[in-house]
């Protein structure tokens, strides 16, 4: 993993210089994670932005695979190397911050963003609301599973602010709480009927294998789990190990015995939900994320105003898709 860095970041000295020596804006784009399809979609809407704004330059730029202290490594190059912008989904919101601080290059978040007391670090956050996500999923399960239960929930990296938002969604709306800003939220104990399963929640680091793994072995440990509640799409990701796992337990899930209601709408989760594997999914838009990230940072290089669906904290919300089998032919995937 190490030389892969190394090959990549000598890379990316070449390609930023060309650009340099070109006249172009270098904006950058930084995944969690190079190796993830949902973060390949807003690669994909960056370099359409790219393709539309005259003079200006995609530069998509992070890990081989999710880790926390590589990608603020990038970072840092980045802002050494001198490129124009940079919009990063942070795996570590506070070590992110830190890294960025007093950079003087305009810094916007997207996908998840950093934490309160940092915001005035960077200029606006362009993503998904992430505490709805985890609404939603919470919405979804307690419509399928009314009389409680004992559930699991599966999240990214115990730093990762944007999967710590979705998960105070869930819990807090099953528990019937406001959203007290403070992330994560108190695990559930019997509100409304609901208990978290031991050995609950589940941290993946976005390793998807592991996250298979995890799935597994959860629902061997508990054969009378109500309800499997992932924070992204981690284990769908690995489709063929997925499926292996939910075919094991079909019966469970086919009878609605154990809910599988999981966050992100790509493809292959589009198709895991119409094939009866998952019972729901809540979804963002990756696409329009990399898109407007783009725009954002060209509309600051320009100073023009930037409109904020969310004035109090920058933020610009992309939306949020919710499918079930009977809306499945409407909904959005990716």
């Amino acid at each position: 993993m190490r030389k892969n860095l190394v090959l990549l970041l000598v890379s990316f000295f070449v390609f930023v210089s060309g650009y340099a020596n070109a006249g172009n804006l270098v904006f950058a784009l930084v995944p969690k994670a190079m190796n993830n399809p949902f973060f390949d979609l807003a690669r994909d809407g960056c370099k359409q932005a790219e393709a539309e704004i005259d003079g200006v330059e995609c530069l998509y730029i992070g890990p081989g695979e999710h880790t926390e202290q590589e990608q603020v490594q990038i970072v840092q190059d980045l802002i050494s190397k001198g490129v124009d912008g940079i919009a990063v989904a942070s795996s570590n919101a506070p070590a992110m911050a830190k890294a960025v601080k007093g950079s003087g290059i305009p810094v916007i978040t997207w996908d998840s963003d950093f934490l309160g007391e940092d915001y005035g670090l960077r200029a606006a956050y362009v993503g998904t609301k992430n505490y709805d996500i985890g609404v939603n999923l919470a919405e979804i399960t307690m419509m399928l599973k009314p009389n409680g239960g004992t559930i699991c929930i599966q999240s990214g990296g115990a730093a990762a602010a944007n999967h710590n938002e979705r998960m105070s969604g869930i819990r807090d709306t099953i528990a019937g709480r406001a959203d007290g800003g403070s992330y994560p939220s108190a695990a559930l104990n019997g509100e409304a009927g609901w208990t978290e399963a031991e050995g609950c929640p589940l941290y993946t680091n976005d390793d998807f294998p592991l996250s298979v793994q995890q799935m597994e072995d959860i629902l061997a440990k508990h054969p009378d789990l109500t309800a499997f509640v992932p924070t992204g799409g981690f284990p769908q990701f690995v489709s063929k190990a997925f499926r292996r796992v939910t075919e094991k337990h079909a019966d469970r899930i086919s009878s609605l015995a154990t809910a599988v209601v999981i966050a992100d709408t790509l493809p292959m989760q589009m198709e895991d939900l119409a094939a009866g594997r998952t019972h729901g999914q809540v979804g963002q838009q990756p696409y329009n994320m990399g898109y407007k990230a783009m725009y954002v940072l060209k509309d600051i290089i320009d100073g023009n105003a930037l409109t904020f669906d969310n004035p109090s904290n920058n933020a610009i919300y992309t939306g949020l898709d919710v499918c079930m089998r009977p809306n499945i032919e409407s909904c959005i995937a990716g």
